[in-house]
């Protein structure tokens, strides 16, 4: 644990809370929900926040928010299970090695909108339409 904080019985920041965590306790991850971390703590098993976790070995540097161990590859417990949270980018081999996946498009074409399907749900929500100038190549 990044900070002290209490351990929730559900994802919520209303929820009962279970037991207080101190700082820099030691938790198991189990899974991850949201914003929200279920943890085993001893024999204690509920929710944090996520932000309230630091992952990995070792102490945290003076003035650390957590932030960086949370895009870092982190230890789950005993199962060796590795989880990464983040997102990876794109390096030049990984774009030499692509291919097409005509699946994964057509499913995302099925998430288009006609122009009448756009106007309608523009016209519920009160929108009104904006040009908008684009740079020529």
């Amino acid at each position: 644990m990044i900070r002290a904080t209490d351990l929730k019985q559900e994802p919520a920041s209303d929820s009962a809370t279970l037991a207080a965590l101190a700082e820099n306790a030691a938790v198991e991850v189990i899974e991850r929900k949201g914003g929200w971390t279920r943890v085993k703590a001893g024999e204690a098993e509920g929710w944090v926040r996520m932000l309230a976790l630091r992952y990995g070995a070792g102490a945290a540097k003076p003035g650390a928010t957590g932030l960086t161990q949370l895009f870092n590859v982190a230890r789950t417990g005993s199962s060796g299970t590795q989880v990464t949270t983040g997102v990876r980018g794109l390096d030049a081999q990984d774009l030499a090695n692509a291919q097409p996946n005509p699946a994964e498009l057509a499913k995302l074409q099925g998430f288009a909108a006609d122009r009448d399907a756009a106007a309608s749900f523009a016209a519920q929500g009160s929108l009104a339409a904006k040009p908008v100038e684009y740079p020529k190549p």
